[in-house]
This record gives structure tokens, sequence and C-alpha cells, in this order.
């Protein structure tokens, strides 16, 4: 198990089972009602080809730091991720991991009526009891103490984490993590990005964060650098015990 994914291992899953999907890049670990492994990973790989192929038409897509903007038909998880960035600001495939948690989350919902989905750290989840997510912030005294408890609001929820010190996505902030809440997946990834790339130190959190409320739609912002933590917006910051 890679040192990112070790916060899989103190998550809690009540009533619900767990199984994880793996294809290619994508590493899914789901919790729903009943085992839909076979179900979830050909959801994988539908979604998958949806975004390949629009990259294979269109290779800029891949790389590109801007956002951008869709000419022509394209998936509508393309459209989304797109959609995502430009209200970021960034890259559209900043959103992908919250795009496809949130694609394959939502067609899960037609076969459990609880399901989570964490791809790399970003959750898309529904659920009909309260949950609490733990912040996993690298070398940061913080890492894994303290997480965000979300009330069971009968709607899906996307929170994200974005790190520029954890994991291989490209950053060019510093933060340990940046957390992002919001009703669409996709939207907290690109968010969580945007705002890590605000962070150089642990003295730009109040900046990142001013900026992060700017960004449409974005219902909770926290940001870890070091030993220092800032929050906005309607969650709760919980400790963890063990």
């Amino acid at each position: 198990m890679r040192q990112e994914r070790i916060y899989r291992s103190l998550v809690k899953g009540g009533d619900l089972v767990s199984f994880q999907v793996s294809v290619k890049e994508t590493d899914l670990w789901v919790q729903a009602e009943k085992n839909l492994e076979c179900e979830t990973r050909e959801l994988v790989l539908k979604y998958r080809a949806h975004i390949e192929s629009y990259i294979h038409e269109n290779p800029e897509f891949l790389s590109s730091l801007k956002p951008w903007r869709i000419k022509g038909i394209a998936p509508k998880i393309v459209c989304d991720m797109a959609l995502a960035g430009q209200l970021a600001g960034v890259g559209p495939m900043a959103a992908v991991a919250g795009a496809v948690a949130e694609y394959v989350g939502l067609e899960l919902l037609g076969s459990s009526s609880q399901v989570v989905v964490e791809n790399g750290g970003d959750i898309f989840l529904k659920t009909e009891r309260p949950i609490v997510s733990a912040i996993y912030a690298g070398a940061s005294p913080l890492s894994l103490k303290i997480g965000i408890s979300l009330k069971h609001s009968g709607a899906p929820i996307g929170i994200c984490t974005s790190s520029g010190t954890v994991g291989h996505s490209y950053s060019m902030g510093k933060a340990d993590a940046v957390c992002v809440v919001s009703n669409s997946c996709a939207l907290s990834d690109a968010a969580a990005t945007a705002i890590c790339n605000h962070v150089d130190s642990a003295g730009a959190i109040g900046r990142a964060i001013a900026f992060g409320k700017q960004i449409s739609g974005v219902s909770g912002i926290v940001v870890i650098s070091d030993d220092k933590i800032g929050m906005w917006g309607d969650i709760e910051i919980v400790p963890l015990t063990y």
C-alpha cells in the first residue's frame, strides 16, 4: 500500500461493504451496501474510455495547465472536468480524479442508497449518517489528527484533497493538504488544486483561503501547512481518536 493510501485502513465503514477496484492509474476504494466490485470496474472502464478517447482527439487536454474550452461535442464527464477547471482557473485534468469518483458514485447509487468512492484522496459520498473524513497531510504534525465532520444532507458531497508535498500530482504550491468541500466532486478536486497553488508557505494560508472563497460552488476549505491550519465555510473540524 502506498504511503498516501494508509488512511484507508483508518476508515470506519459501519454496516457498509468495502472493496477496491484498480484500473491502470485509477485506484478506487469503495463502500456500498453490498459488493459492487464488478459493476464498479465496468464503470471505471467506461468513464476512462470517455476521457481517453477525447484526449486522443485533443492531446493538449491532457497537459493544459490553463482552463479548457470545449469545442464541438464531448462526453459529459469531459465537459464537467472542463467546467470545473474554468471555475477554479486550472487545467481540466486537475479535476480528473474527482470526476471519475463522482461519475462512478452517481451510477452506483442506482444499486446502493449509500455510496462512498475514494480516488486518491478525492471522495464522492452519499450516506444516511454523519461521517468524518480524516485529513492526511504528509509530514505535518496535524496529519491524521483531525478530520472534517460532514452532516447528513441527503445530497451527494464531494470532498477532495490536494497537496504540494504528498503524492505524484503536479502542484505549484507547498501546502501539506488543501481540502475542499462542494456538491461537485470535480469542482472540489479542481478547486483544491487551485488553492494549493497559492500556498508557498504557512504564511500564505490566509491569502489562499481568500482566493478559494471566490470560486463559485465551494462551500468549505481547510488548508494545512506545517503545523498551521486555516479553514472557512460550512464545515466542522473535529479531533480524531483511534
